[in-house]
């Protein structure tokens, strides 16, 4: 395990019409003791908050819970300035934001905003330029000097404070590398948990790459995008045919998670409301019971 405790997260709507919901589940998670809230990035849809805007007015609103964008949109966000709002956020909130990083996806949604278009392979190499600038512009020091392929720094003065976290999206093989390389923490994509072949086929890349060059596995830790149903009652089947999570019952959640940190090594769970109760609800029954019973499940 990559950290000292298991993270436990709730992922929010940014909707503009959410507004209100939103802030109420971000304020009970943050009573509740959850480690983050975190919220998607598409700049290029009017009807969503912009992420980092909605990040900085909830954490100012709260005490204990961090922030995150699950994941930035790096080419919408270049890595200079996406390097001033996390470390100017982790300032301004006592240090409680992660930063989700992506390479991105979407780009006919992205080259709409004026961005230039880029392959695959430059898309991967300007995701790990990015690392080497958000990290140079944090810690105080001398000035940055930087002349990379897709990013150019000259003479810029670092901010006097550590760099938050870096936690990844990587689906493919080159990011899931650079993930391997650089990153602290790696989010399954398409909410693939840890008994999918996707995790299975996946994770051995990013460990490969992080002894490469030195780090270690656990240097990486693995934090679960979990979308499911808490049900009033158990289910009879907590998974379909295809072996994905549906979820279940309190009970049901807290033997699947505690075992997922236990026998899978899990680091952390962002959990996203799936079913017929309100979102208020289920986010509720996570912080307010899943959780605590994870947590004595496994004596932390």
């Amino acid at each position: 395990m990559a950290g000292n405790a298991v993270q436990y997260g709730i992922g929010v709507s940014n909707a503009v019409r959410d507004v209100e919901q939103t802030m109420g589940i971000i304020d009970v998670a943050d009573r509740a003791g959850l480690s983050h809230f975190s919220v998607s990035d598409h700049p290029y849809v009017g009807r969503m908050l912009d992420a980092y805007s909605l990040v900085g007015v909830a954490l100012g609103r709260t005490r204990s819970i961090s922030g995150m964008v699950n994941v930035s949109n790096l080419p919408t966000r270049p890595a200079p300035m996406l390097a001033r709002a996390v470390t100017s956020l982790a300032v301004l909130s006592g240090g409680r934001v992660v930063t989700g990083l992506g390479a991105g996806g979407s780009w006919d949604d992205i080259t709409r905003l004026g961005v230039p278009r880029l392959t695959g392979g430059e898309a991967v190499r300007a995701f790990e330029e990015a690392f080497t600038v958000i990290r140079s512009l944090a810690g105080g020091g001398a000035p940055v000097t930087f002349d990379g392929d897709f990013y150019h720094l000259d003479r810029v003065e670092p901010a006097p404070v550590d760099a938050p976290p870096i936690w990844t999206g990587s689906v493919g093989a080159k990011s899931l590398a650079v993930t391997g390389r650089h990153a602290d923490g790696w989010i399954p994509g398409r909410a693939a948990d840890w008994l999918s072949s996707r995790y299975r086929e996946s994770r051995p890349i990013v460990d490969e790459a992080a002894l490469a060059v030195g780090r270690t596995p656990h240097d990486i830790a693995t934090i679960y995008n979990l979308p499911g149903r808490i049900s009033p009652t158990p289910l009879a089947t907590t998974r379909d045919q295809d072996g994905l999570w549906l979820g279940g019952s309190v009970a049901q959640w807290v033997e699947e998670l505690s075992g997922a940190v236990s026998e899978h090594g899990a680091d952390g769970f962002t959990y996203f409301p799936v079913g017929d109760l309100p979102v208020e609800r289920s986010s509720a029954l996570w912080a307010e019971e899943v959780v605590p019973g994870v947590r004595e499940a496994l004596g932390s």
